[in-house]
């Protein structure tokens, strides 16, 4: 049996990570930049079980995001999982991060689409409900990649309350409606420049 799994932040740990020489951190695409991965060993349960192998500790760092809080005098953030499998250090880095984008992905469909409770006790009508909540969110992350560029995604919950759930008040003017939205606004430019974009897609046959 091959697995990759996230290794928990512990002292220990990020001891072994802090131990990584500096030449052995090699850098990856990533949608910040400075990102690098690293792999050295591990092993888990060592102190509960007695002969504990070691296994490959594969790690990520990345620099902190805007906004984002890190421990006082630290410069990255780490991502770490052991594995059993075999392969190139970066292959296997980026498949068991694609992994973690597909989780994101259910839980974005959860608690942005309404997924984590379906309406019905029959199986049809949770089928559509499904189908319905999939598509959905397949528009707005397709709406959130033309508009909004690169980066990372915009939860769906986000998405909708920036831009898709806002208040506004429709005017009727010498036979022309005028949609006139809230002053003081913080994300009316990112809003008009998102519909600027999608109105200039053009379908293709």
């Amino acid at each position: 049996m091959r697995w990759s799994i996230t290794a928990k932040m512990s002292p220990g740990l990020q001891r072994i990570i802090a131990a990584i020489p500096e030449e052995d951190w090699v850098p990856i695409p990533y949608f910040m930049e400075g990102a690098a991965v690293a792999e050295t060993t591990y092993v888990p349960f060592a102190r509960q079980r007695k002969g504990a192998k070691a296994v490959r500790l594969i790690v990520r760092r990345v620099p902190p995001s805007p906004g984002s809080q890190l421990a006082l005098y630290v410069d990255f953030s780490y991502h770490a999982f052991i594995t059993n499998r075999p392969g190139e250090m970066l292959v296997l880095e980026a498949d068991h991060r694609a992994h973690a984008e597909v989780e994101n992905t259910i839980r974005d469909l959860k608690y942005g689409m309404g997924l984590n409770h379906l309406p019905s006790g029959r199986f049809g009508a949770n089928g559509a409900w499904f189908a319905l909540n999939v598509m959905a969110h397949n528009l707005v992350r397709w709406a959130g990649a033309i508009a909004l560029g690169e980066g990372p995604p915009m939860t769906t919950k986000t998405f909708r309350r920036r831009l898709v759930a806002l208040p506004g008040r429709l005017a009727r003017s010498g036979r022309r409606l005028t949609l006139h939205l809230p002053e003081r606004w913080p994300w009316e430019e990112q809003f008009m420049q998102t519909l600027a974009v999608l109105r200039g897609v053009r379908l293709t046959a």
